[in-house]
């Protein structure tokens, strides 16, 4: 008797960690609603088998939905939309490259093309002052016009892809890293086989689909709620069967 209330009392006890941890992912996928490019994310779990009992379940991972958000004009000629598969690389602080499919890129004090968190844009060209009228085409080719009126070829805008790109790893502001899982990054030109296509003045929105996110919070506060009255039951009943024992 006592085991298998201890049994129940650790599963309801994991699944509400594991509720818990699947809030927290759901809520950031709410909170980056209006987050360009944003990609949202969704738990794995598996079940915990010890001494052949059931045990609850546990995270093994969280992986991103890589679907296509939708897009919105802009006036920014910086503004750059991924239509398809690809993501664009940045430099991190560290040397390390980082993706993003956040094309809300700008110019720094050195103009240097950045992205919204200030990493650099990996791409073969160079804006220089007095340049205007920068443009990009589908295919990544940049020009723009110098100080003396002259159309100029800038350089490319690569695209990255990978061969899983839901196992990328969340490094936070809108960037991802290359995983083992994911499989080694393959740098292409846009509009090439199984690459997208870049869009000039245009924003990709995050991918996130509010109502179902909504509904995804609503019922995992009901699963706590079962989950706990589940645990608090079951600690009743251990504690009356000690009773019990005790008189």
């Amino acid at each position: 008797m006592y085991t298998s209330l201890f049994h129940t009392l650790n599963i309801s006890r994991q699944d509400m960690i594991s509720r818990l941890v699947d809030l927290d992912v759901t809520s950031n996928n709410l909170a980056n609603f209006n987050t360009a490019g944003y990609k949202a994310s969704r738990s794995n779990f598996q079940e915990i088998l010890q001494q052949q009992s059931k045990e609850g379940t546990q995270l093994v991972s969280t992986q991103m939905l890589n679907t296509q958000g939708a897009m919105r004009d802009s006036t920014n000629p910086y503004d750059l939309a991924i239509q398809g598969e690809g993501f664009f690389s940045v430099t991190m602080p560290d040397g390390k490259v980082g993706y993003t499919r956040d094309g809300q890129f700008g110019l720094d004090a050195s103009n240097n093309l950045v992205s919204a968190s200030g990493y650099p844009l990996v791409w073969s060209g160079k804006i220089l002052p007095g340049m205007t009228n920068f443009a990009i085409s589908p295919e990544g080719n940049a020009t723009a016009t110098d100080a003396t009126g002259k159309n100029v070829v800038l350089g490319q805008v690569s695209l990255t892809i990978f061969p899983n790109p839901t196992a990328l790893t969340n490094k936070g502001d809108n960037i991802w890293l290359e995983s083992v899982p994911s499989g080694k990054a393959q740098v292409g030109i846009p509009g090439a086989q199984n690459f997208g296509t870049i869009a000039s003045y245009r924003v990709e929105q995050s991918n996130i689909e509010l109502s179902q996110e909504m509904t995804r919070v609503i019922s995992l506060q009901r699963s706590f709620s079962m989950s706990l009255k589940a645990f608090q039951q079951t600690d009743n009943m251990i504690s009356q069967a000690i009773n019990m024992r005790k008189a």
